[in-house]
């Protein structure tokens, strides 16, 4: 299994839609790459809180330097800003 295959399947890994054989592949190439665990764990988790309609409120400070960041990069790239 390679990073390619592994993402192309990832949405049938999510569902767990996939073979036994096959699944067993991939989970011995996620316990060799690295990248692809990130990948496989930020997904699955993201498509979790999703579904669990949770939300979670940055904090202020947090909130405001990400803002900041985001109108200056947009600044810089002279893209639509508002």
């Amino acid at each position: 299994m390679t990073c390619t295959e592994f993402l192309a399947i990832l949405d049938e890994v999510i569902d767990q839609s996939i073979a036994a054989e096959t699944r067993a592949e991939i989970e011995l190439h996620i316990k060799k790459c690295g990248h692809c665990e990130v990948v496989f764990n930020t997904t699955r988790k993201t498509i979790e809180i999703y579904r669990a309609h949770e939300l979670y409120e940055l904090p202020t400070d947090l909130r405001d330097r990400l803002h900041n960041a985001i109108m200056e990069k947009c600044k810089k790239s002279k893209g639509p800003c508002s």
